[in-house]
C-alpha cells in the first residue's frame, strides 16, 4: 500500500508537536479562530479581480466573495461552498483555494459563507446555499459570468452543500447546474461505519470524532435518516445530476462515501469522474503551499472544470 505523502506527514507531525487539543473538544468560537489561522497566514494568491458582495438570503445578507480572472468576456460560473464540518471554517479560511480555482478555471467563483453550526442547525445552510446559487444565477452579468454555463462546487461539507443543491434544483425543476466538484465530500452518516472510518478514523487530519461533533452540531432535533439534502448519498434517485467530478483521499475516514456515490452517480448514467488520490489525507486542496501534489491536483482539477465548462459555452454561445 501507497504510504501518506512526506508532506503530509510532516504536517501531522508539526501538529502534533503543537500540543493543542482537538477543535471538537475546545469552544466553538476557539476552534473557529484556530482555524482561521491556520488557513489565513502568509501571501494571498493573486486574482485580478476580489469583490465581496452581501446576497439576500431566507434570514438576512449571506456574505460572499467574487474571484474573477481578467477578461472582457462573461466568464463560466462556478457556486464554492467552504468546508469545516458546517463549524468553522468561512470566505477567508478558503480564500486561497478559491483564487487558485478562478485562475486556473479560467472562471468566475462565486464563494458562499452559509450559516454555521451549531446556532443554525441544517436545513440553514443548505438553504442559504440554493437560495445564493439562486441569486448568482439571475445577476450572473452584473458578476461578469454566464448563466448559462454554471458549476457548483465545494470541499468536505462544503461538497455536502454543493451535492444537496444540484439534488434541489432537480427536484424543485429549477436551472441545473452544468458540472459539480465534490473534494473529499461528507455524502452519508458517520453510523454505521464504513471500512474507511475504521481504517482512517484516528491519527490523520480529519477524525472520526470530529465528524462525531460536527453531526451534532449541524443536526437539529428531529431529522430523517433518509433525508436526500442531508446525506446526499441516501438520494433514491440520482438520475438526472451534471457531470460530476469527485475527489477522494486514501487517507480520509470519508473515502469510502465518495467513492459510493461516484459508483451510484455512473449507474445512474450521469457522466462522473472520479480521481482518487492514494498518498492523501482529508483537506489536501487546502494544503496547496505545503504538498506539491494537493497544489498539482488543485490545478489539474480547476483546468478540467473550466475546460468543460468553457466548452458547454461555446456550444451554447455558437463560437465553435
Amino acid at each position: 500500500m501507497t504510504p501518506l505523502n512526506g508532506q503530509a506527514q510532516q504536517l501531522l507531525d508539526t501538529a502534533s508537536k503543537a500540543g493543542l487539543p482537538p477543535v471538537y473538544e475546545v469552544p466553538v468560537d476557539e476552534a473557529r479562530e484556530r482555524m482561521r489561522k491556520g488557513f489565513i497566514s502568509g501571501d494571498p494568491e493573486e486574482i485580478d479581480e476580489l469583490r465581496d458582495l452581501r446576497i439576500p438570503g431566507p434570514q438576512g445578507g449571506i456574505p460572499a466573495r467574487l474571484y474573477r480572472p481578467a477578461s472582457d468576456q462573461r466568464l463560466p460560473l462556478v457556486v464554492f461552498f467552504h468546508g469545516g464540518g458546517w463549524t468553522v471554517n468561512d470566505l477567508d479560511t478558503h480564500d486561497r483555494l478559491c483564487a487558485i480555482l478562478a485562475k486556473k478555471s479560467g472562471c468566475a467563483v462565486l464563494s458562499v459563507d452559509y450559516r454555521r453550526s451549531p446556532e443554525a442547525k441544517y436545513p440553514a445552510a443548505v438553504d442559504d446555499a440554493y437560495s445564493a446559487y439562486r441569486w448568482a444565477l439571475d445577476n450572473a452579468r452584473s458578476l461578469g459570468a454566464d448563466a448559462n454555463a454554471t458549476a457548483l462546487a465545494g470541499d468536505s461539507s462544503g461538497g455536502t452543500l454543493a451535492a444537496a443543491v444540484s439534488l434541489l434544483s432537480r427536484d424543485r425543476r429549477g436551472p441545473r447546474a452544468d458540472y459539480q466538484l465534490l473534494l473529499y465530500p461528507a455524502l452519508d452518516y458517520f453510523e454505521p461505519s464504513t471500512p474507511s472510518y475504521e481504517e482512517r478514523g484516528k491519527g490523520y487530519s480529519l477524525d472520526k470524532r470530529f465528524m462525531e461533533w460536527s453531526w451534532r452540531n449541524y443536526l437539529p432535533d428531529s431529522w430523517d435518516r433518509d433525508d436526500p439534502y442531508l446525506f446526499p448519498l441516501r438520494a433514491h434517485d440520482l438520475k438526472g445530476l451534471p457531470k460530476t467530478l469527485v475527489l477522494t483521499a486514501e487517507f480520509d475516514p470519508l473515502r469510502d462515501e465518495g467513492t459510493a456515490y461516484a459508483e451510484r452517480l455512473q449507474q445512474a448514467g450521469v457522466l462522473v469522474e472520479h480521481i482518487h488520490l492514494d498518498d492523501q489525507m482529508h483537506g489536501f486542496a487546502m494544503q496547496t503551499r505545503a504538498i506539491d501534489r494537493a497544489r498539482e491536483t488543485v490545478l489539474e482539477t480547476a483546468a478540467k472544470m473550466g475546460a468543460y465548462l468553457l466548452e458547454r459555452q461555446r456550444m451554447i454561445t455558437g463560437d465553435l
